[in-house]
């Protein structure tokens, strides 16, 4: 009598498993069954929009549906964050962010939604450096020279960012705690116009991506003094890194990433990682953001887990450091 309760059981459960198990497959075979928004925090034209854009695309090709685009700039790239976190969980909406949203786990005194709690990883997608651009006109030749201009006229400089929080003001706010140089921090809803701005002399300075500064350099319209990474840019090999221009020890890249609400379906997940490695690892995605200045970057979503939270762990110690708060 208990060895056939037990095998009722054992049946029992089986049959459970089998019925949360036949859905799960179908909605992996039917997933996607529509297009698939990605939400970023900046305009267009700045430098994640430029290669979000490219990576969007391709990466609806491979789903075989469209991924469409959208930029909700606003509040350092928080609003497109919360608006994500807090959308359906049902893998149609995801989120093109940056290493700003390490950043800002610290450096906001609010948030609206917490990235380790409220996100999930799909996948990193490329990664690449901040390069400090200046108006033409600023009287200085090298990375030396504008730390000394800025040092003589302490905050009579303005310095632009897409946003407080965002990973080029801190580009700006670690390059100010390592060398004393202090300007006047300008928040912008995006890297475009703060490019512009540069462009006509409102800013002096700004630590933009290397997308969205390139075709101004090309042109003489900016003048680049340093790269942030650890190595120089391929396209622009002529620009020192940070260290060699004369603040040793100064690293900080610029990476972009792919996010899900936290309790998106793991098939949806799988999908999405999937398909993302392929495009990153695809010959001529890498040929184009090459001539942009930036690297394919794959980590798939368990180990840009990994790395998203030991990225707030490494600006959280720094923030700390320099005293960075946001409201």
């Amino acid at each position: 009598m208990i060895r056939l309760s037990r095998i009722a059981a054992t049946i029992v459960t089986m049959a459970a498993i089998a019925a949360i198990a036949l859905p799960m497959a179908a909605y992996a075979q039917s997933y996607p069954s529509k297009s698939v928004r990605m939400i970023i925090g900046f305009p267009a034209g700045s430098s994640s929009d430029v290669v979000g854009r490219i990576v969007a695309q391709k990466l609806g090709d491979g789903l075989g549906q469209s991924v469409v685009f959208e930029n909700r700039p606003g509040a350092g790239a928080n609003i497109a964050a919360e608006v994500v976190a807090k959308s359906p969980p049902d893998g149609y909406t995801t989120l093109y962010a940056n290493t700003g949203i390490a950043v800002a786990a610290t450096a906001y005194e609010k948030l609206g939604y917490d990235a380790l709690r409220d996100l999930a990883t799909v996948g990193q997608a490329a990664a690449g450096p901040h390069i400090l651009i200046v108006n033409p006109s600023l009287p200085v030749k090298s990375l030396k020279d504008l730390i000394a201009l800025a040092k003589g006229k302490p905050r009579q400089m303005n310095v632009a960012s897409s946003g407080a929080g965002n990973s080029d003001h801190f580009a700006y706010e670690l390059f100010r705690s390592m060398t004393g140089a202090e300007m006047t921090h300008v928040a912008y809803k995006g890297g475009g116009q703060a490019t512009v701005d540069v462009i006509s002399g409102q800013m002096s300075a700004y630590f933009s991506g290397m997308a969205g500064a390139l075709p101004h350099m090309r042109t003489g319209r900016v003048k680049s003094l340093a790269v942030t990474g650890g190595k120089r840019s391929a396209i622009a090999p002529d620009v020192p890194t940070m260290a060699e221009a004369g603040v040793p020890g100064y690293e900080h890249l610029l990476w972009n990433a792919v996010l899900v609400p936290a309790a998106t379906p793991k098939e949806a997940v799988r999908r999405l990682d999937a398909e993302l490695a392929k495009v990153v690892n695809a010959a001529d995605l890498r040929e184009r953001l090459a001539a942009l200045g930036v690297e394919p970057a794959s980590r798939n979503a368990e180990q840009m887990a990994a790395y998203l939270k030991s990225e707030i762990d490494k600006y959280g110690k720094i923030v700390r450091a320099i005293g960075l708060k946001i409201e």
